[in-house]
């Protein structure tokens, strides 16, 4: 046994999501490569769940500093 790291993780360059169920407070996060994938994933999960783009990570640093919900139109 030891002591639990403290150091944060290091994000992938790449996309984040977060998909919830709807009304829900929690949800798991996603990570895709390209925005082409990620726009594929939205589209898969946008009728039945919440999604909310957390964003582009380069570098471990997020591009955008706000996440994004994602509204189906309708």
């Amino acid at each position: 046994m030891g002591r639990p790291a403290t150091k944060p993780k290091k994000l992938k360059d790449g996309f984040y999501l977060e998909i919830r169920n709807k009304g829900s407070k929690t949800g798991i996060k996603l990570y895709r490569d390209t925005k082409a994938q990620m726009l594929r994933t939205i589209k898969e999960y946008e009728q039945a769940k919440e999604v909310i783009i957390l964003g582009e990570s380069k570098n471990g640093k997020w591009v955008n500093k706000e996440p994004v919900l994602h509204v189906m139109e309708d």
